[in-house]
């Protein structure tokens, strides 16, 4: 067996990526009581909100309330920006840390950014700029590494290839996302082992599974496996992608804090706290959590 690593940063996209696609409207003070509890858990990265337009995601319209309401707590919490527009406002409000988000296939990036593949860069290279220039850190995601739901398996090589090309705008970190969740272990290995081949490092590298056919923990044990240490989870097991209504929710935080726990790698994570608050998000929106550690716990507990 390959050596595992000794310790992980779990990345929490609960409040942006979790809620993004809930249809009934989450009232913003259960969004900053939500941040501010995972806070308290002891996860290192709570990503918080995005600055899309609230034409396409009307539930993050509250982006700038949610911020200001956190304060000087929410300022060195990441936030996601599609474009210019979306990082003035993070700048505005003096945020330290942003995110882009980009696709390796033609047809998700026009359904979601209404632009191709090359036109992307153009759209992201002085949000970049702009962004490293005034002492922000930025983070690139890369959807549809494994399958995109209209144009099916997606080559390693073209992820590789935009991949790259996303990062190399300047961003300190790539995560690389399971959209649809059809990814297996061996894909997810291979896909590691071309962008190392490629020249990136382990630690230029994030995961971002989706837990659609069961397989979001067998893809992080292989990305532990291959030297991988930043995760993407969301708590309770929340989320999906409004653009690709194959994609349901995310690797749930729970479920990886219990099995790196199993094997004893360090996360910094109270699993007790978090699935009270998983418990209690899932209260909020009226329906159980799908997260199986959640549900477990929480039966244990009652």
């Amino acid at each position: 067996m390959a050596e595992l690593p000794t310790k992980v940063t779990i990345y929490e996209v609960g409040p942006r990526d979790g809620l993004q696609n809930e249809k009934s409207m989450v009232p913003v003070d259960v969004k900053e009581q939500f941040v501010r509890r995972l806070l308290a858990t002891g996860l290192p990265v709570v990503e918080a909100t995005s600055f899309v337009h609230p034409k396409w995601v009307p539930q993050l319209a509250d982006a700038e309330e949610l911020m200001t309401r956190l304060g000087e707590d929410g300022k060195g919490l990441p936030v996601l920006v599609p474009n210019e527009r979306g990082l003035d406002r993070a700048l505005e409000l003096g945020l330290r840390h942003v995110a882009i988000f980009g696709s390796a296939t033609e047809t998700f990036a026009q359904r979601n950014l209404n632009r191709s593949v090359d036109e992307q860069f153009a759209m992201f290279e002085p949000t970049v700029k702009r962004a490293r220039d005034a002492g922000l850190d930025v983070r690139a995601y890369v959807s549809m590494c494994f399958g995109d739901p209209w144009e099916g398996r997606v080559p390693v090589e073209q992820v590789v290839s935009v991949g790259q090309r996303l990062f190399d705008l300047g961003a300190s970190q790539l995560s690389l996302g399971d959209t649809i969740g059809v990814g297996t272990a061996g894909q997810v290995t291979a896909l590691i082992e071309a962008f190392l081949a490629a020249g990136m490092a382990k630690d230029d590298l994030a995961m971002h599974f989706h837990d659609t056919y069961g397989q979001a923990l067998a893809n992080t044990y292989s990305a532990l496996q291959s030297g991988i240490t930043t995760f993407d989870a969301s708590a309770g097991g929340l989320g999906g992608c409004p653009y690709a209504k194959s994609a349901t929710g995310n690797l749930a935080t729970e479920d990886l804090v219990w099995m790196l726990t199993g094997l004893g790698i360090e996360h910094g994570v109270d699993l007790d706290a978090l699935v009270a608050t998983s418990a209690w998000m899932a209260g909020e929106l009226g329906r159980p959590s799908p997260s199986a550690v959640v549900r477990a716990l929480s039966q244990s507990q009652a």
